[in-house]
């Protein structure tokens, strides 16, 4: 009897012990899993925040090189120009020295697809001077792959099965490139057409009329 009421009351601790672990176990887990949770919340933060600082290094740069090679730097005087060629290198160089990367996880069918899209890109770029309105053409054509509503120009199709093969990230960094190399473009071109006008303005003026 006295064995029996022993056994009974071992049984009963050691039922409540093994309950208690359990919760105090489930409680631990909850815990790790919310704090888990909020690191990844900080974690997309610092990526969008690296993604919004890299965006801003490449804008930067575009900026300098835009007035590097304005019409307006060609118009002022030697002394000027050459205090602000000083200028624009010196905040170029510092504008180098920040590197951002925030890298992609890409599985190995997008690791293909990105390096073909970067391949049909750089082709074009290369060829830029040698058809500069024909290059134009092919890189509005590839923007317009890019985007979600529907474009104003033709679409290349081949282009754009590449790109929705590529990584989410991947795709924005493609349709950025793309937009910065039109914009360049089309920068370039107001630069010639100025400059050519100007020749002809000179041509006349030597020529008496």
């Amino acid at each position: 009897m006295a064995q029996a009421k022993i056994s009974a009351r071992i049984n009963t601790d050691a039922s409540k012990g093994k309950f208690s672990r359990s919760v105090s176990m489930a409680d631990r887990s909850m815990h790790l899993l919310e704090s888990l949770d909020e690191i990844e919340v900080r974690v997309e933060a610092l990526r969008e925040t690296a993604t919004a600082l890299e965006q801003e290094r490449e804008c930067l740069i575009e900026v300098i090189q835009s007035i590097q090679n304005s019409q307006e730097m060609r118009t002022i005087c030697d002394g000027e120009r050459e205090e602000l060629t000083l200028t624009a290198n010196r905040l170029m160089n510092r504008t180098l020295t920040v590197t951002v990367s925030v890298d992609t996880i890409r599985s190995a069918q997008q690791e293909d697809a990105l390096r073909s899209a970067t391949a049909i890109i750089d082709e074009i770029a290369a060829k830029v001077l040698d058809d500069m309105e024909s290059a134009r053409r092919k890189l509005q054509a590839l923007h317009a792959a890019c985007l979600t509503e529907a474009p104003l120009v033709p679409i290349d199709q081949k282009f754009q099965s590449i790109v929705i093969s590529c990584a989410l990230e991947d795709q924005k960094k493609i349709k950025r490139r793309l937009e910065t190399l039109i914009r360049n473009m089309d920068n370039a071109e107001k630069t010639i057409k100025i400059m050519d006008n100007q020749k002809v303005v000179e041509s006349k003026c030597a020529n008496g009329e």
